[in-house]
């Protein structure tokens, strides 16, 4: 959610110990960081597991350069290309380099237990109902026609016209239910306003805009600031707003030389108060953090680098882009999902793990391999291979390739790629990435909230800022109606924005929350958090909480700092170097180098990659 959808605006863990904070030390050895994963293939996989995390640490503490690493085995494999990163990056990358150099050998290594990246999905079985929701990357953007989006999707079989939604089954008047998880404001719309707000028993401010924020328990100069910008975002355009038209443009430069919360302010004479309590971190929520950090280009990037089909609106995968890296996993190895190739049977299919990686197959996929080095065999500029290390099982295994991709981010990439040019290391050191809790709570009825009268909640104090009911395409739903007593799965998007400080200090100290919480911490303030909103509403936690799932991301946004898009002190922006210096056999392909937390982005950046590594085969 943006400060644009704020403008419109299975079992549980049960009996958990209510305890207190422990330390990181003591949390190290605990059970439950993890938590519970869900059913069916992603239940293994829920975000940054404790394994994937405690690697990923092992890596950036340098911990497989000792001498007690274990002896290196050799594979005996020399492949065309080796991708690192099985998100929608690497996997489109895999894909691109199977249709430009058909016959030639490609496999994508990953750290994690299955495919996907941060597009992965969460499964609930819920009284007899299958739940999917989105783990982190969640909606699609219909591509202009023009746009070489919009034949790379449908050559992956993603056909816009079949996204049809649940309709409404219950009382009437209908409600509005969205299809994704931003929320529009109108009718069914609130506001919370608790202890913070000095009401120990809560308010809701239903329809807030529409009211004109009556009843909301804020001081008149706040309700002023908030409304006028709502009315003046909501005119025309005007000449004292920056609104860029194309990337590079004066508008642009212009804001990537200030902070978003510099430009909110001058541009909604908001002030700094405002700002943090009411606009952060739903303003920049897409790039992580609050807006005092950020780049003010972030707010706009997206608009002007990747033009959609507004007329089609938004679309949503039942499991979120999850959807979008099955589809083109189908593509690359047909076998990998059962069923056919159609919209309902990717969807639907069961993944065939013992398919993704073998040896007769031109592209291959090997699950929970950390990749811990590349290197090229010699000087980058003759080389005629990269040697790679990963470790899978406690041992650590030896790959060459003719080129690779680094599709993972920059916080691995960095530290993994041990001949990096120092120019591509300068441009990484300006990597920053903010973490993110996606915490998918499944309830076996949303009463509480028809109640009210609501669809979309968003408060200002406590754990979260918004949750939004929505309905699921009915290619992987089996019911295609829902209503109040249908159970589903409400999305809670944590960040850590922590306004006043260094946007580095803001990222390491969330991260340092995010990983030291064990997951009985964040399912009680959860439950404590929906019991406060919604207990006066019937909602009873014990009683209405099917499940709860945890998705820790500790790198999940890229959040621009100003300059970053493009450059200050006459430097060039970071992005920029490692796009343009590829550097002997491999090539980085992420959307973070764009700045833009955005699948679409993701697939533009894998197919640059491919056309920059060498040809391969001599």
């Amino acid at each position: 959610m943006d400060r644009r959808d704020f403008l419109n605006s299975t079992l549980l863990a049960s009996g958990s110990a209510l305890l207190g904070a422990i330390t990181p030390l003591a949390l190290l050895a605990e059970s439950d960081w993890t938590g519970f994963g869900g059913v069916g293939d992603y239940a293994r996989s829920n975000g940054n597991t404790y394994e994937v995390m405690t690697a990923g640490h092992a890596i950036r503490d340098h911990v497989f350069d000792g001498k007690q690493r274990p002896e290196i085995i050799d594979t005996g494999e020399i492949l065309d290309c080796v991708v690192v990163g099985g998100g929608i990056s690497g996997l489109a990358a895999a894909l691109f380099f199977a249709r430009d150099r058909p016959g030639h050998t490609c496999l994508v290594l990953d750290n994690h237990p299955i495919f996907g990246g941060e597009a992965k999905r969460n499964e609930f079985e819920v009284d007899g109902q299958r739940l999917i929701v989105h783990q982190g990357s969640a909606a699609c953007f219909p591509p202009l026609p023009s746009d070489f989006l919009s034949g790379f999707y449908e050559s992956v079989g993603i056909d816009w016209k079949q996204f049809k939604y649940q309709e409404w089954s219950g009382p009437a008047p209908a409600m509005p239910i969205q299809t994704a998880p931003y929320g529009v404001g109108g009718a069914t719309s609130g506001f919370y306003f608790g202890q913070k707000f000095g009401h120990p028993e809560g308010v809701w401010v239903r329809d807030p805009w529409g009211t004109r924020l009556a009843g909301a328990p804020i001081s008149p100069q706040v309700k002023q600031e908030l409304l006028q910008m709502r009315e003046t975002d909501r005119k025309p355009f005007s000449a004292h707003r920056f609104q860029p038209k194309e990337h590079g443009d004066a508008a642009s430069l212009h804001l990537d030389s200030v902070t978003l919360e510099q430009h909110l302010m001058e541009t909604y004479n908001l002030s700094r108060e405002t700002v943090r309590t009411y606009l952060s971190p739903i303003s920049g929520g897409g790039s992580g953090l609050g807006a005092d950090a950020l780049s003010a280009y972030c707010e706009y990037a997206a608009d002007v680098l990747l033009p959609w089909d507004y007329k089609q609106g938004a679309q949503m995968f039942p499991g979120g882009n999850t959807g979008v890296a099955r589809h083109i996993l189908k593509q690359l190895i047909p076998t990998a999902i059962s069923g056919a190739a159609s919209m309902t049977e990717v969807c639907r299919g069961a993944v065939q793990f013992q398919t993704l990686d073998q040896p007769q197959s031109p592209t291959r996929i090997r699950l929970n391999a950390t990749v811990i080095s590349v290197q090229h065999t010699g000087d980058p500029k003759h080389a005629e291979s990269v040697e790679l290390l990963y470790e899978l099982d406690k041992k650590i295994y030896r790959v060459q390739a003719r080129a690779a991709i680094l599709a993972g981010g920059s916080w691995t990439t960095k530290h993994i790629v041990r001949d990096l040019p120092s120019v591509c290391r300068d441009a990484y050191a300006q990597f920053h990435r903010a973490p993110c809790l996606m915490a998918n709570v499944a309830v076996r009825n949303w009463r509480f909230l028809h109640r009210l009268g609501l669809t979309e909640c968003q408060w200002f104090e406590g754990i979260g800022n918004s949750i939004t009911v929505r309905k699921v395409a009915t290619f992987g739903t089996d019911p295609s109606t829902m209503n109040p007593d249908s159970p589903t799965v409400l999305t809670l998007k944590i960040l850590f924005s922590k306004p006043g400080l260094s946007l580095e200090e803001q990222t390491t100290r969330g991260r340092m929350e995010l990983v030291t919480t064990p997951f009985r911490n964040y399912e009680r303030q959860i439950r404590e958090q929906f019991s406060a909103m919604f207990g006066k509403a019937g909602f009873d936690a014990d009683r209405d909480i099917a499940g709860i799932i945890l998705n820790r991301w500790g790198h999940a946004y890229l959040s621009p700092q100003p300059g970053f898009f493009f450059g200050k002190d006459g430097k060039p922006a970071p992005g920029e170097v490692l796009r343009h210096n590829p550097y002997g056999r491999t090539a980085f392909a992420n959307s973070d180098l764009a700045g833009i937390m955005d699948h679409r982005m993701s697939i533009r950046e894998a197919r640059r990659a491919v056309s920059q590594i060498p040809s391969g085969r001599s």
